[in-house]
This record gives C-alpha cells, sequence and structure tokens, in this order.
C-alpha cells in the first residue's frame, strides 16, 4: 500500500539542505523563493543548513539528517522543499528516521532524488520528483512547472493529468534573469524509440540516475521488497534524468540495474532531456536506449520533461500512472491509490 500525503492550503514549508546548501553570494535567491512561497499563502520555516555550504556539502551528515528528522516529526510542516540538490545527500541516509516517517509530502530532484526514491521503497510513503524551491523564485512559473501545487494537493482515489510542455530550455542564461526563471526558446518532442504511439502503465519510480544508481545493493534501494510489500508486485514504470554521465556510463548503470533486478516486471522506461548525452566514440545516446529496449522488450521513451533541462513534470514516487506519447505529445495521469 502507498500512502498519499496531501498538501493543505496555508501549510507550513520546511526549508532544509540535505545535500547542498546555498553559498553567502546566492542567499537572496533563496530569500526570494521563500517571498514567492509566502505571497501564495504557505508559512517557511527555514534550517540553519540551507545557508552554509563547505566541501561539497551544507553541513554534516549528522546535522543534515538531524535538520530532516526534526522536520520531518515537526506536525506544523506539510512539506520539506530543499533549496536545490547537490553531490553528496547519500551520507545522510543511515541517519535518517526511517522509523518515524510521517505523512508529509518532500519534494525536489538531482540528489535529492536519493532521499525521496530511498523514502519511498523503504516505507511507502510517496514522494515527489519535481521542481527545486529555488526555481520557484520568479514572478511566475511556467505551465509545467507550476503544476507541482496542483499534483501535490491532489486527495487519496483521485487523479492528475499533466501534459507534455510546448517549450524547454536549451541552456540558462544567469545574466539575463527571466521572469519565470527559465528561458523556454526550444520545441519540446518527446520520442519513442519506434517513432510510434506508445501507451504504457505502472507505479512510477526513479529520479537522478546519475546518484540513485548507487543506491543498488544497499538498504536504500531494495526494489523488490517495496514490490512485495507495497503495491503486490504491480510493474514498475521507471523514469530517469541524467545530469553527467556520458553513454557508456549511462549503459554500465543499466546493465547494473537490470542485473540487480530493478527492471523485473517493468512496463517501460522513460528518459529525460540530458545535456550530457554526448557520443562516445560513435556509441550514442539512442544506441543506449535501443538496446535497452530489445533486451528488457519495453516502450522506450526519451527527451521527456525531467531533470535538468527544464521544464519537468512532477512525477510522483509510488503513484500509478498512465503515460500516453504520440507525435510528439504526451499526457501522464497519476492516480493516488
Amino acid at each position: 500500500m502507498i500512502t498519499f500525503p496531501f498538501l493543505e492550503k496555508g501549510t507550513t514549508i520546511g526549508v532544509t539542505a540535505p545535500s547542498s546548501g546555498v553559498e553567502p553570494e546566492l542567499h537572496e535567491l533563496i530569500k526570494q523563493s521563500c517571498k514567492r512561497m509566502k505571497s501564495k499563502g504557505f508559512e517557511i520555516t527555514c534550517g540553519d543548513s540551507i545557508w552554509t555550504q563547505d566541501k561539497a556539502k551544507s553541513a554534516s551528515a549528522k546535522k543534515r539528517a538531524k535538520e530532516f528528522n526534526e522536520m520531518m516529526a515537526d506536525k506544523n510542516i506539510g512539506l520539506i522543499f530543499p533549496p536545490w540538490g547537490g553531490e553528496l545527500l547519500i551520507e545522510i541516509l543511515q541517519e535518517i528516521d526511517f522509523n518515524n516517517i510521517q505523512d508529509k509530502w518532500v519534494l525536489g530532484y538531482s540528489d535529492t532524488s536519493v532521499l525521496l526514491l530511498a523514502i519511498t521503497l523503504k516505507t511507502g510513503l510517496a514522494t515527489a520528483h519535481g521542481t527545486n524551491l529555488i526555481d520557484l523564485r520568479g514572478e511566475y512559473s511556467d505551465e509545467t512547472t507550476a503544476m507541482w501545487e496542483k499534483v501535490l494537493s491532489t486527495k487519496h482515489n483521485e487523479s492528475v493529468l499533466q501534459h507534455s510542455s510546448s517549450k524547454y530550455q536549451e541552456k540558462w542564461q544567469h545574466d539575463h534573469p527571466a521572469p519565470c526563471v527559465f528561458h523556454l526558446t526550444e520545441s519540446t518532442f518527446w520520442r519513442t524509440i519506434t517513432n510510434k504511439k506508445v501507451k504504457m502503465q505502472g507505479r512510477l519510480v526513479g529520479g537522478c540516475i546519475d546518484v540513485i544508481r548507487h543506491l543498488i545493493g544497499t538498504p536504500f534501494g531494495d526494489v523488490r521488497s517495496f514490490k512485495e510489500n507495497h503495491i503486490n508486485n504491480e510493474p514498475l514504470l521507471w523514469y530517469f534524468e541524467n545530469c553527467q554521465l556520458t553513454t557508456t556510463d549511462l549503459r554500465r548503470t543499466l546493465v547494473q540495474m537490470n542485473l540487480a533486478g530493478w527492471f523485473e516486471s517493468c512496463a517501460g522506461i522513460m528518459f529525460g532531456r540530458s545535456a550530457a548525452n554526448l557520443p562516445v566514440e560513435n556509441y550514442t545516446i539512442e544506441d543506449v536506449y535501443l538496446e535497452l529496449s530489445q533486451e528488457l522488450h519495453i516502450p522506450i521513451v526519451y527527451d521527456i520533461d525531467c531533470g535538468h533541462v527544464p521544464p519537468q513534470m512532477t512525477f510522483i514516487n509510488g503513484s500509478f500512472a498512465e503515460v500516453i506519447v504520440e507525435e510528439g505529445k504526451s499526457t501522464v495521469r497519476q492516480y493516488f491509490r
């Protein structure tokens, strides 16, 4: 059974940095983001960790975990929302009090997805892979990004529909700030291996493949137990986003996941857009996807709205999803059941 939190209007958002904090010269970005959340009617509680960053982390693993555990235990907090990802979140997992995980949302992506996936796999609590807090500092959000609030406000036994974006951002332009943060200039096109219509359904799980791959073989990445204990062995529908892996490193990772049983009774796999998808020799990202599809005999969809090339949909780990992709456009309906 999956437990789905519900985002209450006016709840308190707990801002903590389980991976990277924010350097002093960028503190204004956090303040702007918190101000935007307050303008939407939310209260804000900021942990100490968000204001510090040294040696690729916001604080020691024990301090980061303690702050997260305290926010998880705080009954006034309905959403835990890191400013962004980072590099070393995995250090805190053994300090997280998984036995006292409460019915509240945790939202983010990048390195945060290590925590999201671990929580869902170990406890059956749905978690939200979507925007980072710092990307909500603009005067407004694009339609795809803005769906985070509606998705997290979906009630148990109801569903929520999202559509693929119309435009995506090719590159960051920090010297030319945009009112909605992103510069959405390129036409979005969700692709399939067969170039034909794809319809697939299953329980969504996934995250940033660079980092969630390190859960393989640990108590925090037990996919088989999750299937048996929480979803009655329903098929999984994986989504991944690649931040920095070369095509050969991505291939090695996918083979390892398969050997570890992560793709047993898999309904399909979706991959986000990535600037890292450069060929090694003449081994292309399309080669990687084609080989995976042929080996697993499942549909592969790629260049989806997920990850470090924004905007991105809000994917709920543990939800039952129906995904339809046709002629470059897609709908994703998630059922909270």
